[in-house]
């Protein structure tokens, strides 16, 4: 289920050089985006001005393309019932959430937001068939952070369609790399305002009421942040099933940190500096798992499993068969077959290999021991 990852052939900074290849925020709306660049005031980079005047003209054609969406679907949206209470995956950036959501939605049971869901939320329902035919040439063929291929049809984080509904989010930071990390308390939503917190959960419901429209199965959703947002998650779906992933903290550190240098490169406006970049990778860490720890406590026994992603690589349909008996997911059978080609299909990738000085493998242990203890992990050699 390995393969060696290849080089890209263009270093995924080249924002400043492709400023019409489109970001993640090309589908944002209005309000998100005249939001985000007055509050940061403007403080574009010499290379990225025109990006920036690319996603402006974009912002307008997304809220009307919203407002045409409403007018057509609004109501058959609003009534929407989501059937089934969703499927979490958790887990910190680079511990194998991807791989594990990619198997759950190969059950034909489950449904997922995809690429395009996710970079046009607000009209989805509307513009699919209408642009992903013709913008495909636009879009990477792979994940600036990993290689790895992506499609429109991908699953993807749900978090980025928040963003692009105009929703506040930590992800924010990306467009404006430079400037202290962007609202930080909706990592865990703790000290989000009851107001702000209340549209928080509408605006995820509406979103996954879209995604109902489209498709009325169970909704698999996996974004970094809900690790930590478990209370909240219960309160709106108190049958949601968790499932989390531990990896190697001294592989996730390193890819942690490549992640946010690619992210910031590709989708920022301005050319980053990643000043105090380590610190926040380690702080953010320890934030998540002190209050994941917290919180899985208030989950039912037979509603959360957690498995290694050194185990689910080695043994994915033994370790999925797991997951879906520990869950009670359904038959593993209807699932199996969806769960063996996708096994079939990236047998030949391999994960990419961080090698660490010695100063930050000791801070990695000191930082992150809490972790390292309770999973069982050793520091390498």
């Amino acid at each position: 289920m390995e393969q060696r990852e290849k080089k890209p052939t263009t270093d995924s900074g080249g924002a400043k050089d492709r400023p019409w290849e489109l970001r993640i925020w090309s589908g944002i709306g209005i309000g998100g985006w005249f939001r985000e660049i007055i509050k940061n005031r403007f403080h574009f980079g010499p290379t990225r001005i025109g990006m920036a005047l690319i996603l402006t003209a974009l912002s307008f054609l997304n809220s009307l393309l919203w407002l045409l969406q409403e007018a057509l679907l609004g109501r058959r949206i609003v009534r929407a019932k989501i059937q089934q209470d969703p499927v979490f995956v958790l887990g910190h950036w680079r511990s194998g959430t991807t791989l594990l959501h990619e198997l759950l939605v190969c059950d034909p049971r489950h449904t997922y937001p995809g690429s395009y869901a996710c970079f046009a939320p607000n009209h989805f329902l509307l513009s699919t068939r209408l642009f992903t035919w013709w913008l495909w040439p636009l879009m990477p063929s792979r994940r600036p952070m990993d290689n790895m291929k992506v499609a429109w049809d991908s699953p993807q984080e749900d978090e980025w369609a928040m963003c692009n509904m105009g929703v506040p989010s930590p992800y924010l930071t990306l467009l404006f790399p430079n400037h202290p990390p962007a609202y930080t308390e909706y990592l865990d939503l703790r000290n989000v305002p009851p107001p702000a917190l209340e549209r928080w959960k509408r605006e995820l419901t509406w979103f996954l009421k879209c995604l109902t429209v489209r498709n009325p199965a169970r909704i698999v959703l996996k974004t970094p942040q809900h690790t930590c947002r478990i209370k909240t998650l219960l309160e709106m779906f108190p049958d949601a099933r968790f499932v989390h992933i531990v990896r190697d903290p001294y592989v996730i550190y390193p890819s942690t940190i490549k992640l946010w240098k690619r992210m910031y490169r590709y989708h920022g406006l301005q050319k980053p500096r990643y000043e105090g970049l380590e610190e926040h990778v380690f702080n953010t860490f320890n934030r998540m798992y002190e209050v994941f720890e917290e919180d899985r406590k208030l989950v039912d026994p037979s509603r959360f499993c957690e498995v290694r992603y050194e185990d689910l690589v080695a043994d994915p349909v033994g370790r999925m068969r797991e997951v879906y008996e520990r869950l009670e997911l359904g038959d593993f059978e209807t699932a199996r077959p969806g769960i063996e080609g996708y096994v079939e299909r990236t047998k030949g990738y391999k994960v990419n290999r961080h090698e660490l000085t010695p100063e930050v493998r000791d801070q990695v242990a000191k930082r992150w021991g809490a972790y390292i203890e309770r999973y069982g992990y050793v520091p390498p050699g």
